[in-house]
């Protein structure tokens, strides 16, 4: 009998989504049960779910099973599929939505015949990435302006339960210079997963973007899967197809508890807070994707990473902030610049953007940071200067128009903006700027601050 036709049926335990099953001779290669390789489970001669191998343990096989446990019966058979888990990957999946085992769920044609590629591999050679030289565009001027997003870079977004999050990411996936968007969606309420969907629709972007979702209702295991199949699709459109593809994910929070709760059904021993041990290798595993390959495209990965408690110190985001390269802090419903941080953004600004690009950002970061400052003043009833209401009104202005989710402005806009904002409150000496760039960029204007203005920022 070929291997690929012999059943097991002596199944030792079912726990959670977790099945145990003897193997009896499996060191001597009777079965095809490799680590990561995919099995049949079959109840009452007829198919019932996928799996996984997840662990091998002399005789003893552990699988994570696609589609739960719920109703599956210790009399059920599992059959060694010989080969691992695997996503369909062709130019037909653009516009398409997958779920998290990768069966299409958008009611659009079938891909079985569609080629499909292995998920979860090795992380890119060294030598075929190239250091990141070229900014992702996303018309977000917090980002754009001052954390510059680059290609090839791996950033979480940190923000709390609450936070509109979700609608950030929307936004950035339909403004974002990409060629293809790749989604990734793990544990999404279906109000979330409806909203992601119907966004792209309305935008018209959904001809170039793929999505993976795993709502809150679907297995557990889905959810591991989700982000390994998001990442290995936008891999295969960057070096095949030389595609600038941006992968967004939310939430790797609900990922690691994923990981979590796999962990406790398998009796492992956890480390911090319940996560297992290997946390961190499992995150770094999946943000190392995010490559500018040699002679091909680029894959850039933003995720979003709740913290429960608004805790940074929580396992997740604590062990997210040594593998990525800086982070986007989301919370009162903005990106906070002085929690933000791009460590690659020197990297394009002023090469790959305008000579005022630095000079801009870090003059406004300190006119807002003074603007902060005298608002602590005004609360506790110090008297303010001249310079402190110019300020105060500066941070308003600053919110309104820079700081708030819904601004979306090109990035040479921003910039002009900005320069707009400081010639409105301030005198150009005042910004501390080089000359060469004052007399290249300061607007014209007949007055600067207008005395109502200020009157009605002390107001």
């Amino acid at each position: 009998m070929p291997q690929s036709l012999l059943r097991y049926t002596n199944i030792l335990s079912i726990v959670g989504d977790l099945i145990r099953v003897h193997v009896p001779n499996l060191s001597e290669g009777s079965a095809q049960a490799n680590y990561g390789d995919l099995a049949l489970i079959e109840q009452d001669g007829q198919g019932y779910s996928l799996a996984q191998i997840i662990k091998i343990d002399h005789e003893e096989v552990s699988l994570q099973v696609f589609a739960g446990t719920k109703g599956l019966s210790t009399r059920a058979t599992v059959c060694f599929l010989g080969e691992p888990m695997k996503t369909t990957y062709s130019s037909n999946i653009l516009g398409r939505i997958f779920n998290g085992a990768g069966e299409p769920i958008d009611g659009g044609p079938s891909l079985e015949q569609d080629p499909k590629v292995e998920i979860d591999g090795p992380s890119v050679n060294p030598v075929r990435r190239v250091l990141a030289s070229r900014m992702v565009r996303t018309n977000v001027p917090m980002i754009d302006v001052f954390n510059t997003l680059v290609e090839s870079q791996k950033i979480p977004i940190f923000s709390v339960a609450g936070e509109p999050y979700n609608r950030f990411l929307a936004q950035i996936a339909i403004e974002a210079e990409a060629d293809i968007v790749v989604f990734g969606g793990m544990g999404l309420i279906f109000d979330d997963y409806h909203f992601f969907k119907t966004e792209f629709e309305k935008a018209g972007v959904s001809s170039r973007t793929v999505m993976f979702t795993n709502q809150a209702s679907d297995p557990t295991v889905e959810r591991l899967l989700t982000p390994d199949m998001a990442l290995s699709v936008a891999e295969h459109f960057a070096v095949k197809e030389n595609k600038k593809v941006l992968v967004l994910l939310t939430d790797m929070t609900s990922y690691a508890d994923a990981m979590k709760e796999i962990g406790v059904a398998m009796d492992k021993i956890p480390a911090n807070r319940g996560y297992m041990g290997d946390l961190y290798s499992q995150l770094a595993r999946r943000y190392e994707k995010a490559c500018d390959y040699k002679g091909a495209g680029s894959v850039t990965i933003l995720a979003v990473t709740t913290m429960p408690g608004n805790d940074v110190t929580h396992p997740v985001p604590d062990n997210t902030g040594y593998i990525t390269e800086g982070q986007f802090y989301l919370h009162e419903g903005v990106l906070d610049p002085f929690g933000s941080l791009s460590r690659l953004k020197q990297m394009v600004q002023g090469k790959e953007t305008r000579d005022d690009h630095s000079t801009i950002m870090n003059t406004m970061i300190r006119f807002y940071s003074d603007a902060v400052n005298a608002q602590q003043k005004q609360a506790m009833a110090f008297e303010l200067s001249n310079y402190d209401l110019k300020t105060i009104r500066f941070g308003e202005m600053f919110k309104k128009q820079f700081m708030a989710l819904d601004v979306v402005l090109p990035l040479e806009e921003a910039l002009d903006l900005g320069w707009e904002m400081m010639a409105e409150c301030f005198e150009p000496e005042e910004t501390l700027i080089k000359q060469s760039l004052l007399e290249k960029y300061w607007p014209n204007k007949d007055q600067v601050c207008a005395p109502e203005a200020l009157a009605k920022a002390e107001a």
